[in-house]
């Protein structure tokens, strides 16, 4: 068992109306293989990689690592929701070092269904409970309309427009609803 900060990981399965985000296991190489070498995913993280070379350098247990939640559907891969703690040379601008920033990537046929919401509003919902107090950034490209509509409905709000590998990005920053009582 290893730490996502001060949380053992990795945490009990997180069950939506449809999903769930749960460890990866070996069964989910071959979707893992197909999410990392899309072009129409890869467009959006700085271009997909070959296959060939994913089938030689992918894990049999893949993305097994604090943060990484695998997004299943009846069972099955379908994306992925991370967590990743920053250290000062990658926070971005308007983001302080050491917050965590929420990552998420799906594939091109998951596209549409509300997938991407729903499993990340249950991954915050979770961070919230496991991290409370702790700030969450996302960092996209302005020209990547969902993203943009993904992080609007989550709650974050902007903190920094920048430009970065070749195009205008965008910050934001979503803090956990206060507790009650």
């Amino acid at each position: 068992m290893t730490k996502l900060g001060s949380v053992a990981w990795p945490p009990a399965p997180v069950r939506t109306a449809r999903l769930v985000l749960r460890e990866s296991e070996a069964r989910d190489r071959a979707a893992f293989i197909e999410l990392f070498a899309s072009p129409e995913v890869g467009a959006h993280i700085g271009g997909s990689r070959p296959r060939t070379e994913l089938e030689r350098s992918v894990p049999d247990v893949p993305g097994r690592r604090p943060g990484v939640f695998v997004v299943a559907l009846h069972g099955t891969l379908v994306g992925m929701v991370t967590f990743e703690h920053r250290d000062a040379e990658r926070r971005g601008p308007g983001t302080q070092s050491g917050e965590a920033e929420l990552g998420y990537l799906f594939l091109p046929e998951a596209w549409g269904h509300g997938y991407a919401t729903e499993a990340c509003t249950a991954a915050l919902g979770w961070f919230a409970d496991a991290l409370p107090g702790e700030r969450v950034v996302l960092r996209t490209r302005v020209e990547n309309d969902r993203a943009m509509r993904l992080a609007v409905r989550l709650g974050f709000t902007e903190v920094a427009r920048y430009e970065e590998y070749g195009a205008a990005q965008w910050s934001g920053v979503w803090s956990p609803p206060a507790p009650s009582g």
